[in-house]
């Protein structure tokens, strides 16, 4: 194992330039000569850190494009390691709320050591019970954005219709068991007859189907909620929301968590038609960000780790070993590849 002040490799995922289109596993590359000194630098006030697991995310895609976000997104540097979350251990600390050796999940950059030099954002993690990985992921921001987005925006109340588009993604496999949690129906969308059977058979879902092999969206909505949907669960956009909005209750309530389907198309982003369906039945469609619901993580942990340690809860993950397959990976979310919660290995705990 390296030591403090000794000269090491420190591998990293590094940004070629802006793209346009599908990423692909060229855009990135693996540096591996990278040499540093494995220090804090003179008066940081920061922490160094040993990556253990990095979380691989479509709104990574966003910041590959230069693309006006309304200041919410800063683009990835040119020639230079990319950003993300993960799972950390502190080497080293010189700021005063950290210890050496404790494990931290938040940002970091996709390399094998990282200085961290504003770490007030990271939390700590207390229970070890549980898989680490678990924290890039149910116990990390997907968890928070499904807690949030669910809890807070959608108002959810038993024997709601919920649907829940992406469903076997990071967030939308555990909208949907908090959901059925509830006490609501709940039908998922996905990409592929193996994540749908998943939806059904691991997750609890009442129902799910393979959005690719539908034809008319509005009619396969209608097939499985005939009386409408009281509460959407936006991960993906364009068509799917447009087939949404003729399919909502009146007063139906709509969580805008992303639209995946547009982050391919961003000079050319697709309309939407049926906004009027907004009016016609007064429903409430709010877009969030996860950084609003940061105070409800205590809560949403004491909600979410009794069911976790019952199993109560399940929590696909598709785990890669190596940043050598880190392009690999984060390419992979835009054509289904993975089949849960794309996770990168750095090291061993």
């Amino acid at each position: 194992m390296a030591e403090i002040g000794e000269q090491i490799r420190n591998k990293q995922v590094i940004f070629k330039d802006y793209i346009s289109g599908f990423p692909k596993e060229s855009d990135l590359y693996v540096k591996n000569d990278n040499t540093t000194i494995l220090k804090l630098p003179k008066a940081s006030n920061g922490v160094l850190v040993k990556n253990l697991y990095l979380s691989v995310d479509p709104y990574m895609r966003l910041l590959m494009q230069k693309f006006n976000t309304g200041d919410v997104f800063t683009p990835y540097q040119l020639s230079s390691p990319i950003k993300g979350y993960g799972v950390s251990r502190i080497l080293e600390s010189a700021h005063p709320n950290f210890k050496v050796g404790e494990l931290v999940w938040g940002s970091t950059t996709w390399e094998e050591y990282s200085v961290i030099s504003n770490p007030e954002n990271l939390v700590k993690i207390e229970h070890t019970d549980v898989p680490l990985s678990f924290y890039t992921g149910i116990l990390g921001m997907a968890g928070l954005t499904a807690y949030g987005g669910f809890f807070e925006v959608c108002s959810p109340k038993k024997g709601d219709y919920v649907f829940v588009s992406s469903a076997f993604g990071a967030v939308g496999q555990l909208v949907g068991q908090f959901a059925k949690h509830m006490g609501c129906y709940v039908v998922g969308s996905a990409g592929s007859q193996e994540k749908v059977n998943l939806l059904k058979t691991k997750f609890g879902f009442d129902e799910a189907f393979n959005y690719k092999e539908e034809p008319d969206l509005d009619a396969a909505l209608k097939r499985f909620f005939p009386k409408g949907i009281d509460i959407y669960f936006e991960n993906v956009g364009g068509k799917m929301l447009d087939a949404v909005l003729l399919n909502m209750k009146f007063e139906g309530r709509i969580a805008v968590c992303g639209m995946l389907s547009q982050y391919n198309n961003l000079e050319n982003l697709e309309g939407v038609k049926n906004l009027m369906h907004l009016v016609f039945k007064a429903i409430r469609m709010q877009g969030f960000q996860v950084y609003k619901y940061f105070h409800l993580y205590p809560k949403m942990l004491d909600f979410l780790l009794p069911l976790i340690r019952e199993d109560k809860i399940r929590y696909a993950q598709d785990i890669v070993e190596s940043l050598e397959n880190g392009p690999a990976a984060l390419v992979g979310l835009f054509n289904g590849r993975n089949l849960g919660k794309q996770v990168i290995q750095v090291a061993h705990e």
